[in-house]
């Protein structure tokens, strides 16, 4: 029995990758980008390398490394790589693991394949990254309803932005979810910066309580 996580978001650039370095930093744990597109700027494994001081062997290669930045379908495409989605499975690790995945639950995987299919066959736990601001209880909520109809297990929400407490709450008595905290914005980032923010705002222990 292990302890892995999926990371998503409700949409791209929401704030799911310092959500996955802050977390991978406090499980001292794996993190895993099964899909990068885009290698022009810092990845999203350099980045959690980088703000969640995870040691270079803890972080997994990706499976498939794109160049174009786009949806991973249309990467691969303009790239001329196949991506084989029924060969991604969890890699066994010596402790847990962070997977991220690649902007929301639809996004397509391949032509005929979304990362929720993925997600779906591998039964582990899904923490939902949501903004606060004004149109996440939509998004979030349809998120949600994705992830419930395709039997995906969800760990909870973890929000990210500015406190709004009433959002928070209607999406946790609406969707039927907990929330796991609130990830503040940061006027610096910086790996010091997000681990104490981190710890100030979710329960540790809580992210133990999983095993897959």
């Amino acid at each position: 029995m292990r302890t892995a996580f999926v990371v998503t978001g409700t949409d791209t650039g929401i704030g799911k990758t310092l959500f996955s370095a802050a977390l991978t930093d406090a499980l001292s744990g794996y993190y895993w980008k099964p899909v990068q597109s885009g290698l022009e700027e810092e990845t999203d494994s350099e980045t959690v390398e980088r703000l969640g001081r995870v040691p270079p062997e803890r972080i997994l290669p990706e499976a498939y490394r794109l160049k174009t930045p786009a949806s991973p379908h249309l990467a691969a495409r303009i790239d001329s790589v196949t991506i084989e989605a029924e060969s991604l499975d969890i890699p066994v690790t010596d402790a847990p693991l962070v997977i991220e995945g690649a902007g929301g639950l639809l996004v397509p995987l391949t032509e005929r394949v979304l990362f929720a299919d993925v997600f779906a066959r591998w039964r582990a736990p899904v923490i939902l990254c949501a903004r606060t601001a004004l149109g996440t209880i939509n998004h979030t909520l349809l998120s949600l309803e994705a992830l419930k109809s395709r039997a995906i297990p969800v760990f909870g929400v973890a929000f990210i932005g500015e406190e709004r407490a009433d959002t928070q709450h209607i999406i946790a008595a609406l969707g039927g979810v907990r929330v796991l905290g609130r990830l503040p914005q940061l006027e610096t980032v910086t790996a010091e910066a997000l681990r104490e923010a981190f710890h100030e705002n979710f329960d540790i222990a809580a992210f133990h309580e999983v095993r897959v």
